[in-house]
């Protein structure tokens, strides 16, 4: 088997942890290219990140800590939102974000986690710990939950409410959640991608998005329609079955990272 076919079916969740890490699918995706086109110009680095994809998100985590690939973090001077995204990466320790990341969002075990970062497997708990401190340091805010399914709707309520955030509306179809948006906008978005009446969460969320920027998180048991490259991916996307604290992480990411989020005092 080739270096591309053992790698490719990583790609898409080294892209997904990527806009996580950055804040934004372009600056993400520049330095997956990176890492990619330094395999391709040295055959010990293609050799290594055949191996697992620890060793591809090994590659990736010192390309990207070099900080020096060109194109990335570099926002047009309208894009107000991109800029905001990157002063508050600034002030959170990135070590702390990927280890984050890597254990709830890309669900690494400890050692891989370890070995992604260059670091004794004894301190990447504490790595956790600190990050969530850092990250849930914001305001609470409203919260749509687009869930067809009434058990995970229900758990995803109780873990944005534990969070200090309140639940505006469920909605199992793209009518209800538009309904419910029109009368309470949220500051977030949870979204499943395959809804009850057979409609769209996809496209209910781009529907939403018309009314203002918000940031949304995609849970669904079907990623790959989502990690395509074709359309403009999502920055958050958490996969079914999750864990709660996979969610949680994500939901703190996507708050902190939100430019114009309407929050609660």
């Amino acid at each position: 088997m080739s270096v591309s076919d053992q790698i490719a079916p990583h790609l898409p969740y080294l892209r997904r942890y990527a806009r996580a890490l950055t804040g934004s699918q372009d600056s993400g995706d520049t330095y997956v290219r990176a890492t990619l086109e330094a395999a391709l110009a040295d055959n010990a680095l293609r050799e290594e990140i055949a191996r697992s994809r620890a060793a591809l998100y090994g590659a990736f985590t010192r390309i990207w800590s070099t900080g020096h690939v060109e194109g990335a973090q570099q926002p047009a001077p309208d894009e107000r939102r991109e800029q905001a995204v990157q002063a508050r990466l600034a002030t959170i320790t990135p070590v702390h974000r990927q280890a984050l990341l890597l254990m709830t969002v890309e669900d690494f075990a400890r050692e891989d986690v370890a070995d992604i970062l260059g670091i004794d497997a004894g301190n990447v708990d504490t790595l956790v710990r600190q990050a969530i401190t850092e990250i849930e340091s914001e305001s609470s805010t409203d919260v749509l939950i687009i869930e067809d399914e009434p058990l995970i709707s229900m758990q995803l309520e109780g873990v944005v409410t534990e969070l200090g955030h309140t639940v505006v509306g469920t909605a199992a179809t793209h009518a209800q959640a538009l309904d419910i948006f029109e009368r309470a906008p949220a500051g977030l978005v949870l979204a499943d991608i395959q809804l009850a009446d057979g409609s769209s969460g996809i496209d209910a969320v781009e529907d939403l998005l018309k009314f203002g920027d918000v940031p949304v998180i995609f849970i669904t048991a079907y990623p790959e329609r989502l990690l395509t490259g074709e359309r403009p991916e999502p920055t958050y996307l958490v996969t079914k079955p999750f864990q709660e604290a996979t969610v949680r992480a994500a939901i703190s990411q996507a708050l902190f990272f939100s430019a114009s989020k309407p929050l609660k005092d």
